[in-house]
């Protein structure tokens, strides 16, 4: 079995390369191929922190796998990623172990892919304003990847610290070549903005109805429990809803569910799965008035999919720990 450490999946794995990857694992399970469980986990007794296990299949001939990983919402204090763990491939044809790559590199590219995915197929072809919720890993590579898909001009940033949004702003800023500007507020951040980027891990809603204008885009990524959401109600209500899979926004989206509850949308609300655009069976956006919203679970299936790439191309380039397992 190959081990695949984080710098080492940063290196192999661009975030276009990576788009093109997850695209092809969600197209097949939009045709029903492959296999896709709901996540499980279990959380810690002193209730700091979450272990869980993302079991999945890609479409026949491809790898099979499971992502284990911790969540630790205070990682971060600890000089730590919120998400530790890793990807495990097995090959289909004998079960043999191929590769453990570290999680949080994967998850981390892998999300913004797919989010770069549904932004390409429902924002505005003429989007430049970039509106970022959160200033942690989620929105640096959310960053790049909404610059892989639209000629994004101006970035608003807003983060509960605002030192933190200035430091993040800067660095990002000269990553990029592009004005990144920190603000101390939400609406002073979504003003404006044509793409809108949620990435935090808000319990109760960051991001209320009232802010939106017509042709917006939304993206949200955070608000990982159930119970937990980063938009309220009146957000889900006003926009023409999308996700990457049906019953996991059923069973873990927490601002879908709660809007249900609430009685503001019913089952009908999400139109379409972003594979099921990304094979032509639902056109996306069908007006520039329309405000879209991409609800992002993150799925086993587009682990996996990453993980395979990497894993082609550590053996090619002879990158990577080989460990003998049967030993």
């Amino acid at each position: 079995m190959l081990i695949i450490s984080h710098s080492q999946v940063r290196e192999l794995l661009p975030m276009r390369d990576c788009m093109e990857a997850v695209a092809e694992a969600l197209s097949d399970l939009a045709r029903g191929e492959g296999i896709q469980p709901l996540r499980a986990g279990v959380r810690l007794p002193s209730g700091q922190g979450v272990l869980a296990w993302m079991p999945a299949s890609l479409a026949s001939g491809n790898p099979f796998g499971v992502k284990i990983l911790s969540v630790f919402d205070n990682a971060s204090e600890m000089g730590l990623d919120s998400h530790q763990g890793g990807v495990m491939i097995f090959d289909p044809a004998n079960g043999r172990p191929l590769a453990l790559a570290e999680a949080g590199a994967i998850t981390a590219i892998r999300t913004a892919a797919v989010t770069a995915l549904a932004t390409d197929r429902l924002a505005l072809a003429n989007a430049t304003t970039l509106a970022i919720l959160g200033a942690g890993t989620q929105a640096r590579s959310h960053i790049e990847a909404m610059l892989e898909v639209r000629p994004i001009t101006r970035i608003r940033l807003w983060s509960r610290t605002l030192a933190k949004a200035e430091r993040f702003a800067k660095e990002e800023s000269a990553r990029h070549g592009v004005a990144i500007d920190a603000v101390s507020g939400v609406a002073a951040a979504v003003e404006g903005a044509d793409i809108v980027v949620t990435a935090t891990s808000a319990r109760k809603p960051i991001l209320p109805g009232d802010l939106l204008r017509e042709g917006m885009h939304v993206n949200a990524v955070g608000a990982s429990v159930p119970s937990w959401r980063e938009l309220d109600s009146e957000v889900v209500r006003r926009s023409t809803l999308f996700t990457d899979r049906r019953e996991s926004l059923e069973n873990e989206a927490g601002e879908y569910r709660l809007a249900l509850d609430e009685g503001v949308i019913d089952e009908d609300h999400l139109q379409a799965e972003i594979g099921d655009i990304l094979i032509g069976r639902h056109p996306g956006r069908t007006s520039d008035d329309e405000i879209t919203l991409f609800r992002s679970l993150g799925l086993a299936v587009e682990d996996l999919a990453a993980t395979s790439l990497v894993y082609e191309r550590a053996v090619d380039r002879r990158i990577g720990t080989l460990v003998d397992l049967s030993r």
